[in-house]
């Protein structure tokens, strides 16, 4: 028996994500008036619930049970690779594009409290189901769409009006909104970032929500809620965990290690010291977040080994700095090399020591605070800011 006799379909779904409470009765309307499947594309590349990675790709004229599987299962869905330059078979290096996963949708709609007839600006139109859950809900005159890939564009158009929906879609930078539809009831994005664009800010009405996954260089990433004061300030708590694609005019390029070695053999010019501080400590998604907000422009890299043991790398943006620490199973201290002008395992070591000496907190006790200053998360309150502990 097939896996789609066997009942994977929307009403499973349905059922499995109200179980989860991410989805709500007032958001079941609409998950009943717009079908997954109608904004799926034919190739896919399934993922897997709560994990960054994708199986190989599926066709649906080939494998019909799979693909109807993977599009009724509460898991990520990546629809394009290497913005569009990789098809297949097989996967390609970065995803670029993706139908997310339905617990996320619906939590982060639910999150944005949208009324009947509010204007919603959605940055990332994707395949258009977001797109068509929102239209349902406040009518397609009020939904206005931005996607920066030309080709998602075209495809998630077309699938909107078989749908029976016409938002005002745009192709553009989806960092500088839509002024020309603006102002805003609320702002939702479908990709995460690493700053909140201004632009967003001053195109949301006073009183308006933004709601948008953010996550520093380092790691680790959460889903911001933030209201916009009269005077053009945004504030608000993240509400958990989440895993997009980065926004496009956001992403960094990431060197290889052989361009901070100079030409060397690893360890180079490399300091030598031990830690007892583990990197198994510092791998965590909350806690990579910690890290992340308190040494900026940086990120980890692991080097894995068939005996279980890895090397995790630490970089700087500025391709000025290295770090390497060999973990070994059964080990208490571990060796360290570090290189430039930033000791770069010594900055994780402190901004880990902050969050353990805070009592290991998690997205939800840290917030986000956008004014003409700039931006600041802080712990609890938004006058605690979470204090910088290395930079460039």
């Amino acid at each position: 028996m097939s896996e789609r006799t066997e009942g994977a379909g929307p009403q499973g779904l349905a059922s499995a994500l109200m179980e989860k409470g991410a989805l709500k009765s007032d958001w079941l309307p609409a998950f009943n008036a717009v079908p997954r499947h109608l904004f799926i594309p034919d190739v896919i590349w399934p993922g897997r619930a709560g994990m960054n990675r994708q199986d190989d790709r599926v066709i649906r004229s080939e494998e019909p049970d799979v693909w109807w599987s993977a599009v009724y299962r509460d898991a990520p869905i990546t629809t394009q690779w290497d913005d569009g330059t990789f098809t297949g078979p097989g996967k390609g290096k970065v995803p670029s594009s993706s139908n997310s996963m339905p617990t996320m949708v619906f939590s982060m709609l639910d999150a944005l409290n949208v009324e009947d007839g509010q204007r919603v600006l959605e940055i990332g139109t994707g395949t258009g189901w977001n797109a068509a859950l929102l239209c349902h809900r406040v009518g397609s005159e009020n939904v206005f769409t931005v996607e920066v890939d030309e080709t998602s564009t075209r495809d998630a158009r077309k699938r909107l009006n078989d749908a029976g929906f016409d938002p005002v879609s745009i192709i553009g930078d989806g960092a500088e909104g839509y002024a020309e539809g603006a102002p805003y009831d609320r702002v939702i994005a479908t990709c995460s970032i690493g700053s909140v664009p201004r632009q967003w800010v001053a195109q949301t009405k006073p009183g308006g929500l933004i709601v948008a996954p953010w996550g520093p260089t380092y790691g680790g990433e959460a889903v911001a809620r933030l209201a916009v004061a009269e005077d053009g300030t945004a504030t608000g708590w993240f509400l958990g965990s989440s895993a997009f694609m980065r926004l496009r005019a956001q992403r960094t390029e990431r060197k290889h290690v052989r361009e901070y070695l100079g030409g060397h053999k690893w360890p180079a010019d490399g300091r030598l010291s031990m830690t007892s501080i583990s990197p198994e400590s510092v791998g965590d998604w909350p806690v990579m977040f910690a890290i992340g907000v308190q040494v900026p422009e940086a990120f980890p890299w692991a080097e894995t080994y068939d005996d279980g043991s890895y090397t995790l790398w630490l970089r700087d943006t500025a391709v000025t700095s290295w770090a390497t620490v060999d973990y070994e199973p059964g080990r208490e201290e571990f060796e360290v090399y570090q290189s430039g002008p930033r000791n770069l395992w010594d900055e994780v070591v402190a901004a880990y020591l902050w969050w353990d000496e805070n009592d290991r907190p998690g997205f939800e006790r840290f917030g986000l605070t956008v004014d003409s200053a700039g931006e600041r998360v802080w712990l609890d309150r938004p006058d605690n800011p979470v204090p910088i502990v290395g930079g460039p």
